[in-house]
């Protein structure tokens, strides 16, 4: 049986029920059986990606290793599957409009009147089919953004009825829906669900496996009456109960059997297909769950009203603080409202302190007094993008003297420019400017920190930025202790910026969270994290 097929995860109700998590859930029990699985994420608005978005609009902008600036799904993909997704895992309906006009130009189709059925739908299935076509993957699960009876989402549904005919028995589609507790009634209610179901239903497409996600257990016979109104089997209507953790949802839906269920609904003999190994899994989740003695990291940002602006970052300090036994107690500061007068009552007791990314002015200059309260009182730190911008304009002000030290973003008439805009010509248009995207090699420097977290000479990280730090003022700054550890030779771009004189100051201008994943945490947030619990034990002994 070699022939890939396709499973469709589609959402009811009401947004935010966590297709992304059941789909990367599905993906993790199918790997774990033996399987090559990817996700792939359907995103129904008509930007091209998600590169221009405010992050307040649709949470953090992932970036693949290919360049591409992708949905913060693609995240949780990578993190549970260990596995790289590139730009064919994410598609929008501005990248399918934008290949269909743009065909339409060229003259492919022939004089033909450009509709939605069969052209748009046509290159939605292409996109779907696209990633198993060449024959790596077993299973490719597609979310479909957005809740059904979206108008956006209707061409999406579409191509999914067309594929269903097309594809048979190599096709199973999955429709998470919400079943509310009345408290006034204390009653579950299956009403929801039915209606999505039957506006799914009026689309075309009938779903073969019911997931609900509910806040308490629903009893077998609700589940009997969900199948028989729905039309589908029983053994096919499963529960997914809140969990403490995102990470606990693949061992709750492979004690639902939703790989069992997808794998006989697809043809496989489950007595010739290996079970689940999750050992790993469970390992790490033992870890997570059963740490006790806390590690209180600061995150200063922007966006930080909103948890998904900085998702990324959070699961890889999350995943950090577990393999370090220790649990995140995670505090968000947001950069706009630190001042030099607040700024010791906002991060006093902070075990280590993270600047996070975010372009633009705002909330910049509560990012340099965060930066110089953690390099003075010896607060492990880490910068990231523009974090490690901020950190060398404050070593700049602070430390060399350069009191008017900025950036060619912030201001472009400054004397000392010291983050200035990037030379390098293999960039490509973004943002209205060149745009550092996807993965570049940097050489590491021996005898510094950066070499030691990594352990190697030459490492790849992802990127997604415009501006660089100015090698004018690299003497400069060495001569006063900051030492530039990681380059890309290339270019001759600074990639790592450290402070020897502290016991743990580092800045990143790649984005180190896009490649951490729970079973292969990335190094420097483990570094980092223990930095910051060495730094608790000596000020509290535990």
């Amino acid at each position: 049986m070699d022939k890939t097929k396709y499973i469709f995860v589609t959402g009811g109700v009401a947004s935010s029920l966590g297709k992304g998590i059941i789909a990367a859930s599905l993906g993790k029990l199918l790997q774990a059986r033996g399987f090559k699985v990817t996700n792939q994420k359907l995103d129904p608005y008509i930007n091209i990606d998600p590169g221009t978005l405010n992050p307040y609009e649709h949470g953090e902008c992932y970036v693949t290793v290919d360049g591409h600036e992708a949905d913060l799904d693609l995240g949780h993909y990578e993190r549970f599957l260990n596995v790289e997704t590139h730009r064919s895992n994410n598609i929008t309906t501005g990248r399918i409009y934008q290949n269909v006009i743009n065909k339409e130009r060229r003259g492919d189709y022939l004089g033909k009147t450009v509709q939605i059925i069969p052209h748009i739908t046509d290159e939605i299935k292409r996109n779907i089919k696209l990633l198993g076509s060449k024959g790596d993957f077993d299973f490719v699960i597609t979310e479909i953004g957005g809740t059904v009876g979206d108008i956006e989402s209707l061409p999406y549904i579409e191509s999914v009825r067309q594929l269903r005919w097309e594809l048979g028995k190599n096709c199973v589609c999955i429709h998470l829906t919400y079943v509310p507790y009345l408290a006034a009634a204390k009653e579950l209610k299956t009403k929801p669900t039915q209606h999505s179901v039957k506006a799914l239903q009026e689309e075309g497409v009938q779903p073969d496996i019911l997931v609900l996600r509910t806040e308490h257990p629903i009893p077998l016979d609700m589940r009997k009456k969900v199948g028989l109104f729905c039309n589908v089997d029983p053994q096919a209507v499963l529960q997914s109960m809140d969990a403490p953790s995102i990470y606990r949802v693949p061992l709750n839906m492979q004690a639902e059997k939703l790989d069992e269920v997808v794998l006989t609904k697809v043809g496989y003999d489950l007595t010739k297909v290996p079970e689940a190994d999750m050992r790993d899994w469970n390992a790490f989740l033992a870890k997570l769950e059963g740490a006790t003695e806390e590690v209180n990291i600061a995150l200063v940002g922007k966006y930080v009203q909103l948890q998904d602006a900085y998702k990324s970052i959070m699961e890889s300090l999350s995943h950090a603080a577990a393999y370090n036994d220790r649990k995140l107690k995670l505090k968000t500061v947001l950069s706009d409202k630190l001042t030099a007068e607040n700024v010791a009552s906002q991060l006093e007791g902070m075990d280590g302190i993270l600047i996070a990314p975010g372009f633009g002015q705002r909330g910049i200059e509560g990012k340099f007094e965060a930066l110089r309260y953690a390099r003075e009182n010896k607060i492990p730190c880490l910068g990231i993008c523009m974090g490690m911008q901020a950190m060398v304009i404050e070593f700049a002000r602070n430390v060399l003297g350069f009191a008017d030290a900025n950036s060619t973003e912030l201001d472009p008439h400054t004397p000392h420019n010291v983050v200035d805009m990037m030379e390098d010509q293999k960039t490509v248009l973004n943002m209205g400017g060149s745009m550092r995207l996807g993965a570049y090699q940097c050489e590491l420097t021996p005898n510094t920190k950066a070499y030691e977290i990594y352990g190697c000479k030459s490492i790849r990280e992802r990127h997604r930025h415009r501006f660089e730090f100015n090698n004018h003022y690299k003497a400069d700054f060495e001569k006063a202790g900051m030492v530039c550890s990681g380059i890309n030779r290339e270019s001759d771009l600074v990639e790592i910026v450290e402070y020897p004189a502290h016991p743990w100051y580092i800045g990143v201008q790649f984005h180190p969270e896009y490649s951490s994943t729970v079973l292969k945490p990335h190094p420097l947030f483990i570094s980092f994290v223990k930095a910051a619990i060495e730094n608790r034990k000596q000020k509290t002994g535990k």
